[in-house]
């Protein structure tokens, strides 16, 4: 079981390392946005009033707050995100979604299904692919909030 469970993690590690490289240069090129971007506001979306704390979305995309911070700098400039106080806790901060990006994140969002798509195309039955989903969501289940529900 040992070989097994090194090989399995071995493999989505470099699963993992093959979808960020395919989709981030995919993402880029069509949206001028890097995956981790894509998916921090595709996150926000996703969250009531379309907003999170730092560490919440730090918590989301595996990575420390100081790291969300600077990622959100540049969107914060092209006007994708703002900041938003808490009206009951001044040391609170959001990071929220602007108006202006809710039209480009249902873009980013259908180029990210239909690369999705091609990458299974010809390889997988949809069986295959729910059954693949499931063991996934098995292995993260106690991680926050799913983008693909």
């Amino acid at each position: 079981m040992t070989q097994t469970s090194f090989a399995a993690v071995v493999g989505l590690i470099q699963a993992n390392a093959f979808l960020e490289g395919r989709f981030s240069s995919e993402l880029a090129s069509v949206h001028g946005l890097g995956l981790k971007e894509v998916l921090l506001l595709m996150h926000l979306e996703r969250a009531p009033l379309q907003r999170l704390t730092r560490v919440d979305i730090a918590k989301r995309l595996h990575l420390n707050p100081s790291t969300v911070t600077r990622m959100a700098l540049p969107l914060e400039k092209i006007g994708l995100v703002e900041r938003q106080a808490d009206a009951r806790d001044a040391r609170l901060a959001y990071v929220a979604l602007t108006e202006a990006a809710k039209a480009i994140v249902q873009d980013v969002r259908a180029t990210f299904e239909r690369r999705s798509a091609d990458l299974f195309k010809d390889r997988w039955s949809e069986a295959e692919i729910a059954t693949f989903a499931s063991l996934l969501g098995r292995l993260t289940a106690n991680t926050p909030s799913d983008l693909a529900e």
